[in-house]
């Protein structure tokens, strides 16, 4: 095992087409060797249980750590309350332990990625010198095509980490290969906002993969940033109501900053920048990891949210001038992007934060007024992904799955844009 826990996936049938027929593989650049076998086996727990709890299936596993247990009871009440179509399911264990692991001085953790919400988090508890953790296996996927994004994520987290004098993890996952993301987004994407992924596992998934490298390296508190904030109860992964639920041995995982709206995350930045001389270069594109796009809808919002929060978004990681704000204003008027209930807040909050910032330009000015004056709801309504897509996925629904078996590269490959 040295690094590396491998955990073979026997589904039943009634759940069989949601697995690919891998293996669950989690990687880690420690070893992992003398952690317990009940906290090796929560990687495999956090990826599979949504998908049986979405069927009604029960989960049989040998051993397992009983805070983990405890709380995973708790994370499944939250999903089969958050959506109708979770039936639920028991968690079939041959051994609950209290896992006894060895006394060590409080150490805290956090899921990085280098953007608004998780350097915001890492500032917040700079004091604790949190272990910053990227993880490979989502919007970076295994496989040759993705090695240099992640070699690329992997030189900004330990450069942020040196700069900030703390330590780095990395760890690298196929959890989005042993499960069929394609099926399930075929099957359940009619129900969700975002994909399988986003709108259901990942806040347990990301924060089961870190648990065999916690007890490792002794982290008691380990965080995740919350996308969202408190007066949006949207039906989305990562939440309080399923993140604070997870736990294990001595570790508590905690949903950080949902106190802040991302605009008051980027105010707080600023207010670092201005004061203290922090030297802040955000990572916010999921097209690349090198450097951000500048034309996506994501590095367009990160951009005009910096501006508002006073600072010069070319100073953060970004080429932003005025003229954008024509495109951006284009893009939302033509439909160009898919946008969800998600992205509609982020862009609320933009512009209610808007009507307390003088515009510094005649274009700041005018997008402004038009993005009070525009119906955020009714562009969401009129975006959804291509006919193509949503062809494919009710034809994968009905299929036989030995057909589907066959097919499955290419429905894989021709929905992989919105799969996640």
């Amino acid at each position: 095992m040295g690094d590396t826990i491998r955990t073979e996936l026997s589904p039943s049938q009634s759940v069989s087409r949601f697995f690919t027929g891998e293996p669950l593989t989690v990687s880690y650049d420690t070893s992992v060797e003398s952690v317990p076998d009940s906290i090796l086996t929560i990687p495999a727990l956090a990826q599979v249980c949504p998908v049986a709890w979405a069927n009604g299936a029960a989960v049989s596993v040998g051993q397992v750590d009983k805070q983990f247990y405890e709380g995973l009871n708790e994370v499944r009440e939250t999903l089969c309350d958050m959506y109708d179509f979770f039936d639920g399911g028991e968690i079939r264990a041959r051994e609950i332990i209290e896992t006894d692991v060895p006394e060590r001085t409080a150490a805290s953790g956090l899921l990085f990625t280098g953007g608004v919400d998780s350097t915001t988090s890492f500032f917040r508890h700079q004091d604790e010198s949190p272990t910053v953790i990227s993880i490979r296996g989502w919007t970076i996927r295994p496989g040759q095509s993705h090695d240099t994004k992640w070699k690329h994520q992997k030189e900004r987290t330990r450069a942020f980490a040196n700069e900030q004098d703390v330590e780095s993890a990395f760890i690298d996952s196929n959890m989005l290969s042993c499960l069929d993301s394609a099926m399930l987004l075929a099957h359940y994407k009619r129900f969700v906002d975002g994909g399988w992924y986003s709108s259901i596992g990942h806040g347990l998934g990301l924060l089961g993969l870190c648990a065999p490298l916690t007890v490792s390296k002794g982290i008691t508190d380990l965080y995740i940033a919350a996308t969202h904030w408190e007066g949006i109860d949207l039906e989305w992964g990562s939440r309080p109501d399923i993140d604070n639920h997870v736990r294990w041995g001595e570790t508590n995982c905690h949903h950080d900053c949902y106190d802040q709206t991302r605009q008051e995350r980027l105010s707080l930045l600023a207010n670092l920048i201005n004061t203290e001389g922090k030297a802040v270069e955000l990572q916010t594109c999921n097209r690349q990891t090198d450097t951000n796009c500048n034309a996506c809808e994501k590095c367009y919002r990160t951009a005009i949210g910096l501006k508002l929060a006073g600072l010069d978004p070319n100073d953060h990681g970004y080429v932003f001038e005025d003229k954008e704000y024509v495109q951006v204003r284009k893009s939302f008027e033509n439909g160009d992007w898919v946008l969800g209930q998600d992205e509609r807040y982020m862009w609320e909050d933009i512009r209610e934060r808007s009507k307390a910032v003088e515009p510094r330009s005649a274009a700041e000015r005018d997008f402004f007024n038009w993005l009070a004056t525009t119906d955020l709801s009714t562009i969401v309504d009129n975006s959804s992904p291509p006919l193509r897509h949503r062809l494919i996925r009710a034809g994968a629904r009905n299929t036989p799955e030995p057909v589907y078996r066959r097919l499955y590269p290419i429905i894989s490959s021709a929905t992989q844009s919105d799969s996640s």
